[in-house]
């Protein structure tokens, strides 16, 4: 019997980059081999994001592009998975795009039965309508020293323009003890930084133990260099957590926050849970905490009702707060949101003004605070070689700034001390210094 060849595409976060590791995991213990040219597969497997109208536009040429390629072999399967899969179920089975597979979170043990399946009729639609898996198997580290540990699912949140919790379902937080497992297997196998993902990390809960408590235990494994996490609510940030954070030496310097609006009346229609003078609050306290804190963020602008004067509320905070990076985007409504019962009545040229001069805004900060670091020491975990030029390693600082140094006498998964001589906007250039990391 010829083997299996799947060839697997990742769309949206950091969560699905972990599913799909899952999802290979699974796949090639059931002996089928991974290939990088969809050209060459048997399957084709996409794992979606439905965060955003984009997003989900972007999922559908690409199976559209696959499900093309089944004209010239006919027993080709096209699956998708992820959010979007979760979604819109039967309805994405049933649409112009022909596709052999339709699968949910909680089908993904069960994929090499659902492909054999599919290849006797099709489409297969494997949808639960509460998602409820938390993966306890440790997806085999794919020979890298940076990896995403997802510690939770889902959330109870409900912004009032996300889809998370109706496709994600609700907060579900995996024991701190398969955690700890996993974390220890991956550094066993050369991982040395570990990054927490959920939807709302700081509100994990397992029995006793908060996320604080599992920052700690996560930072007495042996060999384990760094601990990062994301992404952190900030009605759920505490005092004593930022005070965690500072005391425990393993954990980086860099917290990612959304804001999403700097308008407390646009805040409160998306069901944030804070005004802007109680996030400034927490950015403040966490900076005098931890003076060498990175803090990013997340702006969305154009939601519903939003006014100029609500979006000059965002640009006052992006000039207050001082951000030294930022994910911004354009609302797009969201089918089942609350958000979706209040129009879009933002016209797109607005919404892309509006974008622009954020960006433009926040582009300058950024460059300002890179220029800043210029004769600096950094510490950078070194990760790979640069894409672009073999002769130059990189990887990330402790505030999560992307750096590339000379690759003579530097090996992946080491922490060098560098001294940064240029940047731009994506990169830190440096050198190595002569200082060791803890001297």
């Amino acid at each position: 019997m010829e083997t299996e060849r799947f060839y697997l595409e990742t769309l949206g976060c950091q969560m699905n980059i972990y599913d799909s590791e899952f999802i290979a995991d699974v796949l090639e213990r059931a002996g089928s081999e991974r290939v990088e040219d969809p050209r060459e597969a048997s399957v084709i497997l996409v794992n979606t994001c439905s965060v955003r109208a984009r997003a989900e536009g972007k999922a559908i040429a690409r199976l559209s592009e696959f499900a093309a390629l089944g004209k010239l072999n006919p027993s080709l399967v096209v699956g998708v998975v992820g959010c979007m899969a979760q979604r819109l179920g039967r309805r994405l089975a049933q649409s112009r795009v022909r596709l052999s597979l339709v699968a949910g979170f909680d089908a993904y043990d069960r994929l090499p039965e659902l492909i054999r399946e599919a290849r006797l009729r099709r489409p297969v639609v494997e949808i639960l309508s509460e998602p409820r898996a938390l993966f306890s198997s440790r997806p085999r580290c794919r020979d890298s020293t940076a990896a995403f540990v997802t510690i939770m699912q889902g959330c109870d949140n409900y912004c009032s323009y996300c889809i998370v919790p109706y496709v994600r379902g609700r907060e579900r937080s995996k024991p701190h003890g398969v955690i700890v497992d996993e974390i220890a297997h991956l550094v066993g196998l050369g991982t040395r930084e570990v990054t927490l993902i959920g939807q709302n990390v700081n509100s994990y809960r397992d029995g006793q133990v908060d996320f604080a408590q599992l920052l700690e235990l996560a930072s007495g494994i042996e060999g384990l260099s760094r601990i990062r996490f994301t992404t952190s609510h900030p009605k759920d940030l505490t005092l004593g957590l930022i005070e965690r954070i500072r005391d425990l030496p393993k954990v980086c310097e860099h917290l990612h926050l959304p804001i999403q609006s700097g308008s407390d009346r646009i805040l409160a229609l998306m069901n944030r849970g804070y005004t802007r003078g109680d996030f400034a609050k927490i950015v403040q306290f966490a900076r005098y905490t931890i003076p060498t804190l990175a803090v990013t963020t997340d702006i969305m602008v154009g939601f519903p009702t939003e006014t100029e004067a609500d979006f000059e509320g965002t640009v006052k905070t992006l000039e207050d707060l001082q951000f030294d990076a930022a994910f911004m985007f354009r609302y797009s409504p969201r089918e089942g949101t609350r958000a979706e019962g209040l129009g879009d009545d933002v016209p797109l040229e607005d919404k892309t003004r509006r974008l622009e001069a954020a960006v433009a805004l926040q582009n300058r900060v950024t460059d300002e605070k890179k220029a800043a670091l210029l004769g600096k020491e950094v510490e950078i975990l070194i990760e790979k070689e640069t894409r672009r030029d073999c002769a130059f390693m990189q990887g990330r600082t402790r505030e999560n700034w992307l750096a590339k140094i000379p690759r003579e006498g530097v090996r992946r998964g080491e922490t060098v001390v560098a001294d940064v001589l240029s940047a731009t906007r994506w990169m830190l250039s440096c050198e190595r210094s002569s200082r060791k990391v803890g001297t």
